[in-house]
């Protein structure tokens, strides 16, 4: 019973000795990596290897690496995030990024990532998803999802989509708060449900919950969970903890049999209402088969003991879990081959065919959304730059043979911003007269203040990478053909101009 009770956990270690403690005295089913407890793949490699070797039954040594704004892995060949594959807009470039994303964590032991995002981000004032997410469009987002799942599976790394049942309609961070999200039934059908109907058909391997609270979705399963109707205590709770939400709508209306994991139970979203004693056993109890990240694991671990043991869980429960856990253990080839070659991770990760990859997507992705007076490209003109990142920009454009210099003797100012917001039309009105380029190296909404601008462009990454191809589309060495995959700047979702 205490080896069945370990598979239900993922949970931090702090160094190798650490997660050795855990496994030997908890029997986890798995561990999570961060930048801390990483150092070179080398070493990595090595590390992974004698965790294995320590545990009895396979590990999931997972990772949160979804690539652009959310990246923990320190050595992996960089890739734009979400949204610029969306504005790329397709399943190839998913694919391939996350097969490159795959191969290069499984060099190193990494089995498992909590990747891709499958929210639908209609909120552009969304604090804990946005640039995570491909984009505005269900259909987008679906192709996208599909994509990406069958890029990591392919490498050999599980697959989790997250965060069910939809967490892109939200102002709050369930990081710090409990969000509410009103949508109806048919608008969550229509809106947040078809991604993961994608990915389940791609055969996901894993499902993440979301600390959200969906009342009004809650309320639609019929009769509830049970054959009752959900009560006003339980159409408040987090989806992580709502039977109505994880077996009626994921496993009953949704027919997925894959494992369900909670997101962190450190967050705020999850640990508000009932605590980090009673929240595992809530989320166990709904239909979750692991629980990642307990604040504390011998007080969780010791929660879901006794609650088995007193038959709040049944065994018949703990083992629809455990089995769950051990098929998709089995169907990554971990009761086969655990283990990873050190000597070889270096010569595996950051290859020149996988760099080549992220500069495609990369260059994929720039959108242009407004082009007066054919102010681009800027080949031949003087150019000034400003604005984060622009010692880096300043750099690229040189490299492809665009005059920059400084802002009195220019003809053209570019202008970069960062989830600048509202701030951006005081900043182009202080440059003054002359032509004005605004380049959205965040999230594409600060091109809703950007009407000053004689030109704007989106590229949603801040990476070496997405500013490479941004200078070769302003200098003309690239034809942007990437497309908005959220509106913006009053375009609807779709809309990209080109030079030719």
């Amino acid at each position: 019973m205490r080896e069945k009770v370990g598979q239900l956990f993922v949970t931090r270690f702090s160094s190798r000795a650490d997660g050795l403690a855990k496994i030997r005295k908890y029997h986890v089913g798995g561990l999570i990596y961060f930048p801390n407890n990483m150092s070179t793949p080398k070493r990595t490699a090595a590390q992974s290897n004698a965790l294995q070797k320590a545990s009895t039954i396979p590990l999931l040594l997972g990772v949160d690496e979804e690539q652009g704004i959310v990246s923990r892995t320190p050595f992996i060949t960089r890739f734009p995030g979400n949204m610029a594959l969306g504005a790329a807009g397709n399943p190839a470039d998913a694919r391939a990024a996350a097969q490159v994303t795959g191969t290069e964590l499984r060099a190193v032991g990494i089995n498992l990532d909590y990747a891709p995002d499958a929210d639908v981000n209609v909120n552009p004032r969304n604090p804990v998803i946005g640039l995570r997410s491909f984009g505005a469009d269900p259909g987008l987002v679906s192709k996208l999802v599909t994509g990406a799942v069958n890029g990591y599976q392919a490498a050999g790394v599980a697959a989790s989509a997250k965060h069910f049942p939809g967490h892109g309609d939200t102002a709050t961070d369930s990081h710090t708060g409990l969000p509410v999200i009103k949508h109806s039934r048919a608008m969550w059908e229509r809106l947040d449900a078809p991604p993961f109907r994608a990915a389940i058909a791609a055969n996901v391997d894993m499902v993440m919950t979301a600390h959200i609270v969906v009342p009004k979705l809650i309320k639609s399963v019929p009769g509830g969970v049970g054959g009752r109707p959900p009560t006003a205590e339980e159409s408040g709770d987090p989806s992580t903890l709502s039977p109505a939400v994880l077996t009626g709508l994921l496993r009953g209306a949704l027919g997925y049999q894959g494992v369900i994991t909670t997101d962190s139970l450190e967050m705020a979203g999850v640990r508000e209402k009932y605590g980090d004693k009673v929240a595992p056993v809530r989320a166990i109890q709904a239909g979750a088969d692991q629980l990642l990240m307990p604040p504390s694991l011998p007080r969780a671990y010791g929660a879901v003991l006794a609650a088995v043991q007193s038959g709040k869980i049944t065994q018949r429960r703990l083992d629809e879990s455990v089995t769950r856990v051990l098929r998709l253990k089995q169907r990554r080839g971990l009761f086969g081959s655990r283990t990873a070659d050190p000597a070889k991770a270096d010569a595996v990760i950051g290859t020149a065919a996988n760099k080549a990859i992220a500069r495609s997507v990369a260059e994929h992705s720039i959108t242009l959304v407004r082009n007066e007076r054919h102010v681009l490209p800027l080949k031949g003109r003087k150019v000034a730059v400003t604005g984060p990142h622009s010692a880096a920009l300043r750099t690229a454009l040189r490299r492809q043979g665009v005059t920059v210099t400084s802002g009195g003797s220019a003809d053209v100012t570019v202008l970069t911003t960062v989830n600048a917001g509202g701030a951006t039309a005081a900043e182009i009105r202080s440059l003054g007269s002359k032509p004005v380029v605004v380049a959205a190296l965040g999230r594409p909404y600060d091109l809703d203040h950007a009407g000053g601008a004689a030109a704007a462009l989106a590229t949603y990454s801040t990476s070496a990478v997405s500013i490479t191809a941004l200078a070769k589309v302003l200098s003309g060495a690239v034809n942007p053909t990437g497309r908005l995959p959220v509106p913006v700047a009053g375009k609807k979702v779709g809309h990209g101009l080109g030079y030719r």
